[in-house]
């Protein structure tokens, strides 16, 4: 079997263990199947991405719409990386999920637009809707058509990009997952968190403007006690559709 190519963008060594790890729970995936790089810190050599299964583009705490100067150089380095392969993965239709940061991505170089300027989510369990064209798509039929998934995040995509369908709606964010052409998704939410994994998040990024810092004890608690678990099996199916 190809490995699948697993794509991070978090500076925090902590946080990037653990999203490493729950990727590999939830995706169903080992350590031997996979190859992690590390963008905050290692160069991406040149790749063909035809040698992989698919690709997976985990979370960070930078935003593609920041100023360029207001980016900071690990995270302006890393989302240039993950940009650059971009072209391979859309041009040929290459499997893709993008998690949270991996929406943006996607959807800037699609030519949408992603802003602050509305669809930002505080961290929570937000309700996500199945839209009609989702019902059919093969990560989403026969889950149930309302489920909540862990969100937290600053800027959104604010228009659906071009060759892209919308699968999931939220109340707050619209735009909670996309699919453009047949194989290339992108996710607003966080498909490989539960409630520690997400409880971890807080505690590190309790300073980064997520939230103010004296709400994160009750954030912690409210995420421990959250009902989610549908989020995992999309994870899940894409990696064993393109296993």
């Amino acid at each position: 079997m190809k490995p699948f190519l697993i794509l991070q963008l978090r500076p925090e060594t902590e946080a990037s263990n653990d999203e490493y790890s729950a990727i590999l729970r939830k995706g169903g995936l080992t350590v031997d199947q996979t190859r992690r790089i590390r963008l905050d810190r290692d160069a991406l050599p040149d790749i063909d991405l035809t040698h992989y299964a698919g690709t997976i583009v985990g979370g960070g705490p930078g935003c593609v719409s920041d100023a360029p100067e207001d980016k900071t150089a690990i995270d302006a380095r890393a989302e240039a990386a993950c940009l650059s392969l971009m072209p391979q993965i859309t041009n040929h239709d290459l499997p893709f999920m993008g998690c949270c940061y991996g929406i943006g991505i996607l959807a800037h170089h699609l030519g949408a637009e992603v802003s602050k300027d509305s669809y930002g989510e505080p961290v929570s369990a937000a309700t996500c809707t199945v839209t009609p064209d989702g019902k059919h798509d093969p990560l989403l039929h026969g889950l149930p058509s309302e489920f909540d998934a862990f969100v937290g995040h600053k800027e959104a995509v604010q228009n659906l990009p071009t060759d892209t369908v919308h699968l999931l709606s939220g109340d707050v964010c619209p735009f909670q997952m996309i699919r453009h052409k047949s194989n290339v998704y992108a996710t607003q939410f966080h498909p490989e968190a539960d409630g520690a994994g997400f409880a971890t998040r807080i505690r590190i990024y309790k300073d980064k403007g997520y939230f103010p810092p004296n709400e994160a004890e009750a954030l912690t608690t409210m995420v421990k006690a959250a009902n989610v678990s549908v989020p995992a099996d999309i994870l899940r199916r894409f990696v064993t559709r393109y296993r």
